[in-house]
């Protein structure tokens, strides 16, 4: 095939069609003749890949006919707009739902965790037990602190990252038993309260605050959340109200991936703060203020914008139009 001649002869066709897919607005005729000058198109474009497959002949009528195929189909709704709605809507309704188990877990954490401290600093066989007088001392004098500037800021951030996301989807993933995130939940408070009584030992107690307090604000509340959300799961098992056990996992399930997510984000931001800001130079009153305003925009974003969501029906479910057809429950 003569593809200069081809192109001399089709040249008027396309031309039409290049117009026609720039036209703001076209008409009842222009439309019927848009599709045929598309179809035919189409047609020439197949003849030129098969028979002569000229490279600025193809791109050519490739961009045309992807300008046809949006107007004739009609064009995809732009994605920034589902990510905007999944962050905006979706993510805080998820967190806000579990805002009250995430509470309870704020306080059993505490409590057990001052609890431990207490009884640990004041039984000095149980101090023993973590270790001779002098390792002890080397413990708070030197590896607590040294714990955060040991690897390079950056890789640090990486390694909290990935250790809280390891926790948290414990958490979530053992939560129909009941039981595992109730154990993560003890065992993460008792290591605090027995590393808060060694450095209690050796009045450090300001050095241990000083260098907890800056990450551990909003990564404990991720610990919190995630705790929180695996023991509703279970609590949807025991009584899923007028749903089916299957249907009620199942939804609280799709609603767990949004919260999850979420709590990536959360805990990026945990790990940018241990990795970057625990360590640094910068009066523990500023480091402290940092994790407090970090925590401040967490409950901040929940408790706003999950309860905007949650009024318009929000559960961190995916929406209605995409979910598989169901059938009606009682009540």
């Amino acid at each position: 095939m003569d593809v200069d001649a081809f192109v001399a002869v089709r040249s008027s066709r396309w031309e039409r069609l290049r117009e026609l897919t720039r036209s703001r607005r076209i008409t009842g005729p222009e439309a019927d003749e848009l599709i045929g000058l598309y179809q035919a198109t189409a047609t020439d474009y197949s003849r030129v890949r098969t028979s002569a497959p000229d490279p600025t002949v193809v791109t050519r009528l490739s961009t045309l006919l992807s300008r046809g195929r949006s107007l004739i189909a009609g064009a995809h709704e732009p994605g920034w707009s589902d990510v905007a709605r999944f962050f905006l809507l979706s993510v805080p309704a998820a967190f806000y739902r579990v805002r009250w188990w995430t509470v309870a877990m704020m306080v059993a954490f505490v409590a057990i965790s001052v609890a431990t401290g207490w009884w640990t600093y004041s039984n000095p066989e149980l101090l023993a037990q973590m270790g001779t007088p002098s390792q002890r001392q080397s413990y708070a004098e030197e590896a607590f602190a040294a714990y955060y500037s040991t690897y390079e800021p950056g890789l640090f951030a990486t390694q909290v990252w990935t250790n809280n996301a390891w926790i948290a989807a414990r958490a979530i993933a053992l939560g129909p038993t009941g039981i595992g995130p109730i154990y993560l939940l003890v065992a993460n408070a008792m290591a605090i309260g027995q590393a808060g009584a060694l450095l209690a030992e050796f009045d450090m107690l300001e050095v241990f605050f000083g260098l907890i307090l800056p990450h551990g604000l909003l990564e404990l509340s991720g610990i919190f959340i995630a705790c929180g959300a695996g023991l509703k799961l279970f609590w949807t098992w025991v009584s899923p109200g007028p749903r089916t056990r299957g249907r009620a996992l199942a939804e609280e399930g799709r609603a767990l991936i949004s919260l999850v997510i979420g709590l990536t984000v959360l805990f990026l931001v945990c790990g940018l703060i241990e990795g970057y800001v625990t360590p640094s130079d910068l009066p523990s009153g500023i480091k402290i203020t940092i994790g407090a305003l970090a925590l401040a925009a967490y409950w901040t974003y929940t408790l706003v914008l999950g309860r905007i969501a949650a009024r318009h029906g929000e559960t961190g479910d995916i929406r209605a139009d995409h979910a598989e057809d169901t059938v009606a429950m009682a009540g």
